[in-house]
């Protein structure tokens, strides 16, 4: 793969800020279906047998959507947040949500809203995330989903559905809300794993972002090599199963891949504190930079320095904006290659 001239990647660009683009922005609706109410805490060691005395913990409204909406807001963009919600978490979720300031459109459902806990061992800085399984959803309840989110949409904008399905909820939920946002002239975006997304690939997305883990499993190959990471995100841009392929691959930076090729990102050299929202991040910052308008090369710069800014935050901070600004600065002086 060859470097690529500055003039061919486009110049750089303002922060993600910049005013003069959000006028412009094309809605922007997130989905979560499997919400979680985090808790984060530390403690300094980590073993079994005893109680752990932890640190004060926060709490934050996590969830892929979620996440995504929360990050679309702190760069500067709108999106509309819609996601589901029971019991006394659910209630605390919602209050921290509405907090943000984020417009949101809540399903209510039967069971209680999921809590996820991670835990910062303090001598080793290692992390643990402990993720539980979301409610039971019935039938009715995943179908109501369905109907919010087909009143919300607006031809021409993004659908990002995000996170993983809780139990009752049906493993081509997402290929149906593709289905959905082809019909009313939305694009689909799906970030998620296993079978929920073999069966959104099939139904065909407007953009999908695995991790290479996620990737991987899909494809039954280990893709440890930069070629076959490479090929096996533009299969599925041959196959037609998406017209962008946004694959994350942690510290070694990501990969796009669309009927263009495929463009292969660096990260900047940080000091990795929580990867909680890394990925949530790169996609909030992707999607916002082509609803603000902008060619797919910057939209990856600014995905890039989103994800690298999560990762400096601690716990389930996600990214900071200066940090994401900051980033994006450094990585515009990076090459962008082309296969």
């Amino acid at each position: 793969m060859k470097p690529i001239d500055s003039k061919r990647a486009g110049s750089p660009l303002v922060g993600l800020t910049d005013a003069s683009s959000s006028w412009r922005s094309k809605q922007i609706v997130t989905l979560t279906m499997n919400p979680a109410l985090d808790v984060s805490t530390s403690t300094d060691v980590v073993y079994s047998g005893h109680k752990l005395r932890c640190s004060r913990s926060t709490l934050d409204p996590g969830g892929g959507g979620a996440n995504v909406a929360r990050v679309i807001h702190r760069l500067g963009g709108q999106a509309v947040a819609v996601y589901t919600a029971g019991g006394t978490t659910g209630d605390t979720y919602r209050r921290l949500m509405e907090a943000e300031g984020i417009p949101v459109l809540v399903a209510a459902v039967q069971g209680s809203t999921r809590q996820n806990v991670t835990v910062d061992e303090k001598s080793t800085g290692k992390q643990f995330r402990f993720v539980l399984e979301g409610p039971e959803f019935s039938e009715n309840e995943w179908r109501n989903c369905l109907k919010i989110v087909g009143r919300t949409i607006r031809s021409g904008g993004y659908l990002i559905a995000s996170g993983s399905l809780p139990p009752g909820v049906p493993d081509d939920f997402y290929a149906q809300l593709a289905r959905l946002a082809r019909e009313a002239d939305v694009r689909c975006v799906v970030d998620t794993s296993g079978l929920a997304l073999a069966e959104a690939l099939a139904e065909g997305v407007f953009l999908v972002k695995p991790s290479r883990r996620e990737l991987a499993e899909h494809v039954g190959a280990t893709l440890d090599s930069e070629q076959s990471q490479i090929d096996a995100a533009s299969a599925l841009i041959a196959e037609g199963c998406a017209e962008y392929v946004a694959l994350t691959l942690g510290e070694a930076g990501a990969v796009l891949a669309s009927k263009s090729g495929a463009i292969r990102l660096p990260t900047p050299s940080v000091k990795v504190v929580s990867t909680v929202g890394a990925g949530d991040s790169f996609l909030a910052a992707f999607v916002l930079r082509l609803a603000q308008g902008y060619p797919a090369e910057a939209a990856l710069r600014s995905a890039v320095a989103a994800g690298s800014a999560a990762v400096i935050s601690p716990a389930t901070e996600l990214c900071c904006r200066d940090d994401v600004d900051r980033l994006e600065a450094e990585i515009a002086a990076l090459a962008l290659t082309f296969e």
